[in-house]
């Protein structure tokens, strides 16, 4: 690794995903937060092993949906191989099986799509933040492991800049407690927010997967978007 602005070292990265597109904004979003840099990309497993072995990042990017293998199966090839490359699930598969087996196989984060900068921001700050403790602290006994732990463990802050954790609560309890769909105008009358502010956080909802969105056509003008909280 080099230095970066000169004083972080680098962490470098390398994105898996099967859609070309995709991996460029995911690479882009990357390379906005320091000390990141991206080293390579990859869009099938087999090239996310060939990769590793010829670029040895700090830390992969994986989607799960491959064309040639499952993501997480990419995991247990690498460790085999020797690899010891952190991973960081981006992925749409939301299910509680998926998510266990992530765990199971030593990810460090994991992120749902669709996702924008802000959310993938915070984790890679919390990321960099919990190798910097790995790789400086020295363990004297219990308390010195409890505080890398406790770092490891703790929840990511994930409501970009502007929005407020007790607003979000309501919001949230809204949409659990509707009976089925709310608009943002209804979401609004609900909670006292604007429809504005109702729909900023109805939309962040949906885009860390907490929430669907489907459309109900009128007579005339835009479809409106209804928001159902996802169990």
């Amino acid at each position: 690794m080099t230095a970066v602005s000169g004083t972080a070292a680098a962490i470098d990265v390398l994105v898996v995903d099967d859609d070309f597109m995709v991996a460029r904004v995911h690479r882009r979003y990357v390379e906005r937060v320091e000390p990141f840099r991206v080293v390579g990309e990859a869009h099938s497993g087999g090239q996310a092993i060939e990769a590793v072995e010829a670029l040895r990042p700090d830390l992969v990017l994986l989607d799960l949906y491959l064309p040639d293998l499952f993501g997480l199966d990419v995991i247990p090839r690498l460790r085999t191989a020797g690899h010891d490359c952190d991973v960081m699930v981006i992925s749409a598969a939301h299910e509680a099986e998926t998510v266990r087996g992530a765990v199971r196989r030593g990810v460090v984060d994991y992120l749902l799509k669709p996702f924008g900068f802000a959310d993938l921001r915070s984790r890679l700050e919390r990321y960099a933040a919990q190798r910097g403790r790995l790789l400086t602290t020295v363990v004297r006994g219990q308390a010195d492991v409890d505080r890398v732990l406790a770092g490891a463990f703790a929840p990511a802050p994930t409501l970009p800049k502007g929005m407020s954790v007790e607003t979000a609560g309501l919001v949230e309890r809204a949409l659990r407690d509707a009976d089925g769909t709310l608009s943002a105008t209804e979401c609004a009358a609900l909670t006292g927010l604007s429809r504005v502010s109702a729909r900023r956080y109805l939309e962040h909802f949906h885009s860390t997967g907490s929430a669907d969105v489907t459309l109900r056509y009128g007579a005339a003008g835009r479809p409106e978007r209804r928001y159902a909280w996802r169990v």
